[in-house]
């Protein structure tokens, strides 16, 4: 079977490239920019702009995937600097694979969403259908995706299915997410002994380990259609507070450092998303649950960051 990933250098897309190369798959990779050279057998590299019809057209006319991961956009703090642009690429570049995939039959879309897609007023836990309120435009966009899979299933037959993803913790340089003062309290508690986290200490989302993002991830793809009752699921982590996480990074890391400063934009997007994720459906249409909590996730985290520092040193602005 024959893999296109959008967004591939991201931490997600990294990460499937590794699983699905090392399962055998051929896998095309696709990015604004790609590595000079790539050493890993199975994966071929190329250029790809989502927002450009063309591109995304001659990709998959050349290629001719049999799934494909749609990983390609713009995250939440990011997007808010550039609206239009986060636009462009997460809104039309959605449309534009969704076409593409149809045209060329491709056998089934992945699709991950996010829980910025949910609004203030919420229950909680929050379950997969309440009303959408998103007050980003990187939420907004990434409802419309929502919608236009369920479309494109139910209209054309595509096989497409996503989850909503929790905020991603990983062993991996921040890339703009709200979520990220996170990933923060554990790079710069070891880069630097200290962080100040734009969010209040009792901040508190559903945030999810990598390893049990990729692995959702590739745990739906494997599903059978039939199993599956809708195309979008919630998945859950678990849900400490900012306080919470500062806590276990000190207990890990002792003389780090952590305080708070809550940013009044940001601050405002994480009130807004839900405290806690009912993944009933998914549990029960798929079999999925989490592995990680917080205490194994940091106790996996922090020799990962380590080396990720030393692979990369000078690279994380300690500014952010």
């Amino acid at each position: 079977m024959k893999i296109l990933i959008t967004g591939a250098r991201g931490q997600i897309g990294h990460e499937l490239v590794t699983a699905f190369t090392g399962e055998g798959f051929e896998v095309v990779a696709t990015d604004l920019q790609v590595p000079a050279q790539e050493s890993r057998p199975g994966v071929r590299w190329d250029a790809l702009d989502v927002s450009r019809r063309e591109q995304v057209f001659d990709i998959m006319s050349t290629h001719r995937p049999d799934a494909v991961f749609h990983l390609a956009a713009i995250l939440s703090a990011r997007g808010e600097k550039a609206p239009a642009v986060t636009y462009e690429v997460n809104q039309s570049g959605t449309y534009h694979m969704l076409e593409a995939a149809r045209e060329h039959r491709v056998e089934r879309f992945v699709f991950p969403s996010t829980i910025a897609v949910y609004g203030p007023g919420l229950p909680d836990p929050t379950p997969d259908d309440v009303p959408l309120h998103p007050t980003t435009m990187y939420g907004v966009t990434k409802v419309a995706g929502e919608l236009l899979c369920e479309y494109y299933h139910r209209r054309y037959g595509l096989d497409t299915r996503g989850v909503r993803f929790p905020g991603l913790i990983s062993a991996s340089l921040p890339g703009g997410g709200t979520s990220d003062y996170a990933l923060y309290m554990y790079v710069d508690g070891v880069r630097l002994g200290r962080y100040e986290a734009f969010c209040r200490p009792d901040t508190r989302i559903p945030l999810m380990y990598m390893p049990d993002g990729i692995r959702a991830l590739l745990e739906l793809f494997r599903a059978p259609r039939s199993r599956l009752g809708r195309c979008i699921y919630n998945i859950a982590g678990f849900s400490p507070t900012a306080a919470e996480i500062a806590a276990c990074v000190q207990g890990a890391i002792p003389g780090v450092d952590i305080t708070f400063a809550p940013d009044p934009l940001k601050q405002g997007i994480l009130d807004s998303w839900p405290r806690a994720l009912d993944d009933g459906a998914a549990h029960a249409d798929w079999g999925w649950r989490a592995t990680y909590d917080l205490e194994t996730m940091t106790s996996d985290l922090i020799p990962r960051i380590h080396a990720l520092l030393a692979e990369h040193a000078g690279a994380l602005d300690p500014q952010h």
